[in-house]
């Protein structure tokens, strides 16, 4: 009488399957991971954007409230900003002072009339938001993001 023989493992075959079925998931998920990452910093950059023009009209603001002093600091919740005319300097004690968090961000103070906001995360060096201290505009570019 032939005993039955157990088997133990997996076979070939198998492997070969579940190899092919995780081939066919990465080569679906890795291209939507990556677009979910470039999606992301943009968002961040556009974030960070919205934060430097809430802080520059948040500027203007408590300067016309204050009688267009000639002074040319602004307190913004006991920081001092420096903002000639109601619009923040290009500058650390300018826009780095009006905005409450710049995490995640380098930046480049190099021209205080081109500051420059890139996400730390990756991203190409024309991902990222500018600021301009003469007139207080913002722009953002998302090629490279």
């Amino acid at each position: 009488m032939k005993m039955a023989r157990e088997q133990k493992g997996f076979t070939l075959i198998e492997l070969v399957i579940v190899i092919v079925i995780l081939g066919i998931l990465a080569a679906v998920a890795i291209p939507r991971y990556i677009t979910i990452v470039t999606d992301a910093r943009k968002a961040a950059v556009n974030g960070m954007a919205g934060g430097l023009r809430a802080a520059v009209i948040v500027s203007k603001a408590k300067y016309m409230v204050s009688g267009y002093a000639s002074g040319t600091s602004i307190d913004m919740d006991g920081v001092l900003v420096n903002a000639p005319l109601g619009i923040p300097s290009g500058t650390q004690a300018g826009i780095i002072s009006a905005l409450t968090d710049t995490a995640g961000f380098n930046i480049n103070l190099a021209d205080p009339n081109a500051v420059t906001f890139q996400p730390e995360n990756g991203g190409s060096g024309t991902c990222g938001a500018m600021y301009s201290g003469a007139t207080g505009t913002v722009s953002t570019s998302l090629t490279g993001c």
